[in-house]
C-alpha cells in the first residue's frame, strides 16, 4: 500500500477527469469550506501508508474540528524522507503580531499564491493532511443535513495543505496549517460550491518538495478530484457537535422525506 503513496517515477497528473465568506480581522482571507473531517485509521497504518514516521501520538478521530491538533506530513529539510507531526488546524502566518480573527482553516487554491498569509507557504511550506473522509452540510429548510465524502471505499487520502510557524508572546513556537480548496466535482457540487483539494498520490513527492518553487507547477495540481473515485452519503447529526467524536458520527442514515398530499 505504501508504494501507492510514494512514487518517484510516474508523472504527476495536472488534471483529472470528472463528470460534472468570511475575512479574519487581521490575517487575510478564509472561507468556511471543509470545516470537519475524519481520520479513523490507527497511527501505525497512517505512518506506513504515507511512509512518514511520527514521534507524536494520536488516536483515531471521527470529527476533527478547527484549532485542534492534527497530523501533518512534511518533507524533512535535511534528508530525503517524510516526517509527520501534529499541528494546529488554522494557519497563523509567521508575521502575525497577534492571534486574532476566525481560524484560517482553508485557503482558496486559485488565489493562495497572491494572499499575504499563504504566499510564502505556497512556495516552500506545503504539506499533506491525511484523512479518510470529510463532512459537508446541505441546508434543507431550517435544518442542515450532514454528508460524509470518501475516496473509493473509505481509503486513506491526503488533502493539499500549507503550513507555517509563529512565535506566540511567551516565546513558544506554534506550527499551524490550512487545507486548500478548489471548485467542486460532480459528487460534491450538489452539497457545496467548493471542495478540499485531494491530491493524487503521484503528486505527493513534488508537492512536498521545498525546492520546487514554481507556483504554476504546484498550482496545476490543485484540481477537483476525479468524481468517479468518490462517494458520499448522509450521516448522523451527531457530527454537528464537536463534542461527539466516535464512529457513529459517520454512520450512514436514511433521509426522511415527507409525503405530499394532493
Amino acid at each position: 500500500m505504501a508504494n501507492r503513496a510514494r512514487s518517484h517515477f510516474r508523472a504527476c497528473p495536472s488534471s483529472f477527469t470528472s463528470n460534472h465568506h468570511r475575512r479574519p480581522a487581521t490575517l487575510g482571507y478564509n472561507e468556511t469550506m471543509c470545516g470537519r473531517y475524519r481520520l479513523s485509521r490507527r497511527k501505525q497504518i497512517v505512518e506506513e501508508y504515507f511512509e512518514a514516521p511520527s514521534d507524536d501520538d494520536w488516536e483515531p478521530r471521527y470529527n476533527i474540528a478547527p484549532t485542534q491538533p492534527i497530523p501533518v506530513i512534511r518533507q524533512n529539510p535535511k534528508e530525503l524522507r517524510r516526517d509527520m507531526s501534529l499541528m494546529r488546524w488554522g494557519l497563523i502566518p509567521s508575521w502575525a503580531t497577534a492571534l486574532s480573527g476566525p481560524p484560517m482553516i482553508n485557503a482558496r487554491s486559485e488565489t493562495a499564491a497572491t494572499m499575504p498569509a499563504f504566499r510564502d507557504p505556497m512556495k516552500s511550506r506545503r504539506c499533506l493532511v491525511p484523512a479518510d473522509g470529510f463532512y459537508e452540510w446541505q441546508r434543507k429548510g431550517n435544518t442542515k443535513q450532514p454528508f460524509c465524502f470518501e475516496v473509493n471505499d473509505g481509503e486513506l487520502f491526503a488533502f493539499a495543505g500549507l503550513w507555517d510557524r509563529w512565535k506566540d508572546p511567551s516565546g513558544q513556537w506554534i506550527r499551524s496549517c490550512s487545507i486548500l480548496t478548489t471548485t467542486p466535482n460532480a459528487v460534491t457540487a450538489s452539497i457545496h460550491d467548493r471542495m478540499p483539494v485531494i491530491l493524487d498520490p503521484d503528486c505527493y513527492e513534488l508537492w512536498l518538495d521545498p525546492g520546487m518553487q514554481n507556483i504554476k507547477v504546484v498550482s496545476d495540481m490543485l484540481t477537483p478530484y476525479d468524481a468517479r473515485m468518490m462517494r458520499s452519503c448522509p450521516v448522523s447529526s451527531r457530527v454537528n457537535s464537536v463534542a461527539n467524536d466516535d464512529a457513529d458520527c459517520s454512520m450512514p442514515v436514511e433521509i426522511q422525506t415527507q409525503d405530499t398530499l394532493f
